[in-house]
């Protein structure tokens, strides 16, 4: 049978088949040390595991509205309100499988085929083959590690075009970690305003910043034009460890909420009902497990950091949120290991793997060959015993 052009171009996505090899890996039995997943290690919050077992108890397990039950709109309204100051109604959100979900049906919406999206680099792989999947045209904005990885609007104006329909924020960042201040941001909204450009702003990671004096803040907040050309996009996957429940939103201007909704409606009816009653419980119960999670982030971060700092070879800008460090190994490409050519951070991961039995991300995929990015969402024993791999990997194989 013939795949599509379309469909046939689609890369797996690379985070998720790393983290899964690490797995398969494990299962058979090698002392694997990975740095690939994407998601909490802590145990999704008891009040919320109980939240699910009372839907089930209560037969709550029908067909719900496509764009989500009123209860869990209403609360992400109330969410948006305390946490960033906007004013939202449920008729404005859309409840759906997952954050990633949410940006398929917003590309979906506001793309036709051939219109350009100013995604900043480094980026999350699935933004590129979302947008591509859509018809539209992804075009990087390169950044680098002495500015911190911020795209500034200088740089995203520069790359528009007369087909630019949208551009993309992503604070705090994946891979790098990056915090976009308000100053910022305002700058951003003034281009997308000069040049009536959507706003697609990705705010799973809201809840995970680290250092004192740094805040998160929505795009959308920043004034009323901004709120009115902005998708906001979020879930509880990262803030609340339930990466496998699946819930994630978007916060939209009311006509394209409503075509969100339509589409949604006939591809996949509605969010699982049980992960709506979870993710409902998420947002209206207690966030001291947020908090303590944050904190171990930040402990975490604090170690990993460290420990790249000591190795030589490799540097990395210290991360300001999410939870994952991008690390320059550009001086460890060049010359072979192990009779294997070392062209790029692939090479690099792949040889590390060889040797020592650490699975990193290669950068490719996030937009730079000579990158590694390292997920800090592991314990700090296992982020040591990796570290000190890695380590021993370089003292051997290179000399500094």
């Amino acid at each position: 049978m013939r795949i599509n052009e379309r469909a046939a171009n689609i890369k797996a996505s690379s985070t998720l088949a790393l983290t899964a090899k690490a797995k398969e890996l494990r299962a058979a039995g090698a002392d694997i040390l990975s740095f690939t997943a994407g998601e909490p290690d802590f145990d999704t919050p008891k009040h919320i595991r109980d939240a699910a077992k009372s839907a089930l108890d209560e037969g709550f397990t029908k067909y719900t509205p496509s764009s989500g039950t009123a209860e869990l709109r209403e609360a992400i309204c109330a969410k948006l309100k305390k946490d960033n100051g906007l004013s939202y109604e449920p008729a404005q959100i859309v409840v759906s499988n997952g954050a990633k979900h949410s940006l398929f049906n917003a590309f979906y919406t506001i793309l036709d085929d051939g219109d350009e999206v100013v995604t900043p680099a480094p980026y999350w792989v699935s933004y590129a083959e979302i947008i591509t999947m859509c018809g539209g045209a992804p075009v990087p904005v390169y950044t680098n590690e002495a500015d911190g990885f911020k795209a500034d609007a200088g740089l995203i104006e520069r790359a528009i075009t007369a087909k630019t329909k949208a551009i993309i924020i992503n604070s705090p960042s994946n891979p790098a970690g990056v915090v976009y201040n308000r100053g910022e941001l305002a700058e951003i909204a003034e281009i997308a305003k000069k040049y009536d450009l959507a706003i697609i702003s990705d705010e799973v990671y809201e809840k995970l910043i680290f250092d004192d004096g740094l805040e998160h803040v929505s795009a959308a907040s920043l004034n009323d034009d901004a709120l009115n050309r902005s998708i906001i996009i979020n879930g509880v996957s990262k803030s609340y460890s339930m990466t496998g429940w699946r819930i994630g939103y978007a916060a939209a201007p009311r006509d394209v909420a409503a075509a969100m909704g339509n589409l949604q409606s006939h591809a996949t009816s509605n969010p699982n009902s049980i992960a709506q009653k979870a993710a409902f419980a998420a947002l209206v119960g207690d966030g001291a497990p947020v908090e303590d999670m944050r904190l171990a982030f930040k402990s975490r971060r604090d170690v990993i950091m460290k420990a790249i700092d000591e190795t030589p070879g490799i540097s990395a800008v210290c991360p300001q949120g999410a939870f994952y460090v991008f690390v320059n190994v550009e001086k460890l490409v060049g010359g072979d290991i192990d009779g294997m050519k070392i062209n790029d951070a692939a090479d690099v991961a792949a040889a590390l793997l060889s040797r020592e039995n650490v699975v990193v991300v290669p950068g490719a995929d996030f937009g730079y060959a000579n990158y590694i990015r390292l997920s800090f969402a592991i314990s700090e024993e296992e982020i040591g015993k990796g570290m000190d791999r890695i380590k021993n990997f370089i003292s051997e194989c290179y000399s500094f």
